[in-house]
């Protein structure tokens, strides 16, 4: 919505500007401005974020609270299921109010990763990464760990951008997170657009493809292809090159009940509250995690 407002704003001020008379008295055509080069992690700052940069309305990312999407694939080591919830939980992290989405991981329907994410939008519509909270568990003991964890302003780790207002190709790429701590870098850059992805749910068109890599795990852990579909996120992961190339496809979407909502939000605080423990160096500085209001 602020978007196209601020594109009606400057659409109305070139008109005017066309309007003015130059030197000689006769009015002369405003030179076409450039396009405005499309953001990078350079350009993260807390002034670009409102009141509402818990409210993730971006075309190809969207996430909206209760919304749910599962992911299935096979790998060598058996079935693979990704299951991603968009709580109602918001925490401040580097100055900027994100939300909280808790992912869970299965491995042959076992529980093997449970994690929080923090996102935020920018008023400008590009979303943001701004840390993680994964927590590994010993498929043998049970025991949970969370080396990985990283959260933006805190020991060198700086946000990173999840997905630009305006995708498109031909772009340069960008830092989707950087924690220098945890050895975490991920890159991205846009890799084709208006494509079609059909899988279990439907057949979806307009879908942008996004690359994702790790620069430092090359070649061995190659590259992940995610397909966008507009309005409703991703539908597909494809993995390439590297010595696992899994595809994960989406076999389900939808929206929690409000007892399902009750139960995300609370295994969310619980989660936040216990990296507090876990992860000290990383959480001692930050505010707990808090219900949207």
């Amino acid at each position: 919505m602020r978007t196209v407002r601020i594109r009606l704003a400057a659409a109305i001020a070139l008109s005017a500007l066309a309007a003015v008379p130059g030197p000689s008295g006769i009015a002369r055509a405003a030179t076409p401005a450039a396009a405005p080069r499309p953001v990078t992690e350079k350009d993260f700052a807390v002034k670009n974020f409102s009141a509402r940069s818990t409210t993730v309305d971006n075309r190809f990312l969207p996430l909206p609270p209760g919304k749910q999407w599962t992911l299935t694939g096979t790998t060598t080591a058996g079935k693979h299921e990704v299951v991603f919830t968009v709580t109602n939980v918001t925490k401040w992290v580097d100055h900027v109010r994100t939300v909280a989405l808790w992912d869970r991981d299965f491995q042959d329907g076992v529980l093997a990763e449970e994690e929080l994410a923090f996102m935020a939008q920018d008023d400008a519509g590009n979303v943001w990464s701004l840390g993680e909270y994964p927590e590994e568990i010993d498929a043998t003991t049970g025991a949970r760990s969370a080396p990985r964890t990283w959260l933006a302003g805190h020991l060198g780790a700086i946000p990173g951008v999840l997905m630009r207002s305006d995708p498109k190709t031909g772009t340069s790429s960008y830092l989707q997170g950087l924690a220098p701590s945890v050895q975490f870098i991920d890159k991205a850059i846009v890799s084709q657009t208006g494509q079609t992805a059909c899988v279990a749910t439907g057949c979806y068109s307009g879908v942008l493809v996004v690359d994702e890599w790790n620069p430092q795990a090359q070649p061995q852990d190659g590259h992940q292809f995610k397909y966008h579909a507009p309005g409703l996120g991703v539908v597909q992961i494809v993995g390439k090159g590297g010595t696992e190339q899994e595809t994960l496809a989406l076999t389900r979407l939808r929206t929690l009940t409000g007892s399902e909502m009750a139960a995300a939000t609370a295994r969310t605080l619980e989660l936040d509250r216990r990296a507090y423990g876990s992860v000290p160096d990383v959480y001692r500085h930050t505010a707990f995690a808090t219900v949207r209001k």
